[in-house]
C-alpha cells in the first residue's frame, strides 16, 4: 500500500455514478421521475423493468418500476460532489461494498442549484458509484480479453475511503 503512489496501474480510480430512482408500481410517476433526472444529470434517464411479477405490491413482470441514468468521466465526477454535497459530505461507512460507494439523497432539493418543482412532486434518488483500476477493460472488452489478478481487480474498502477523502473532502462515519 505504501508504495501505491510509484506504480500508475494500482491507483484507483471513478469508473461510472449511477443515479436511479424507483417508483414502483406506479406508472403515471414515472414521467415524472424522468423529468426530474433529466433535471439532475442532463441526460435522457431509461427506465428500469420488473424481472419478476411481486403481486404484494402489484408489480407485474416487464412493468415499468424506475428510472436510472448512467454518467461517466468528469460528468461522474461532478455528479458525485454534488450528491455527496447533498448528504453533508458524510457517507457511512457501510455503504462500502465490494467496488463501490452506494447511498441515498433522501430529497431532491439538496442537491445545489435545484429548486422544489410542485409538478414534479417530492422524491429521492439513489446514487451508486463504482471504482476499478486501469487495465480492469482488460478482462470485459469483447476481442482479446485476458485475464487480470484478483489483488489488481479488487478495490478495497480502505482504498475507497481514501479516494473519496483525497478528491471530494468526504468522511466516511461508522456504521
Amino acid at each position: 500500500m505504501e508504495n501505491q503512489g510509484a506504480n500508475p496501474m494500482k491507483q484507483i480510480q471513478l469508473e461510472k455514478v449511477v443515479i436511479n430512482m424507483g417508483i414502483g408500481s406506479e406508472e403515471n410517476m414515472f414521467q415524472n421521475a424522468k423529468m426530474l433526472l433529466e433535471k439532475l444529470t442532463s441526460h435522457k434517464p431509461v427506465a428500469t423493468k420488473a424481472r419478476k411479477r411481486a403481486p404484494e405490491f402489484k408489480i407485474r413482470k416487464g412493468q415499468i418500476i424506475g428510472a436510472m441514468v448512467t454518467l461517466r468521466r468528469d460528468e461522474a465526477r461532478s455528479m458525485l460532489k454534488r450528491a455527496l454535497e447533498a448528504v453533508d459530505n458524510t457517507v457511512k461507512e457501510s455503504s462500502i461494498a465490494g467496488n463501490s460507494l452506494s447511498f441515498g439523497v433522501s430529497e431532491y432539493i439538496y442537491f445545489s442549484g435545484i429548486k422544489y418543482d410542485p409538478k414534479i412532486g417530492m422524491f429521492g434518488v439513489n446514487v451508486n458509484a463504482t471504482f476499478a483500476r486501469r487495465g480492469k477493460r482488460v478482462e470485459r472488452r469483447k476481442r482479446k480479453t485476458g485475464a487480470v489478478g484478483m489483488k489488481h481487480s479488487q478495490v478495497m474498502r480502505d482504498e475507497i475511503v481514501d479516494y473519496i477523502g483525497k478528491n471530494f473532502n468526504a468522511k466516511i462515519s461508522g456504521g
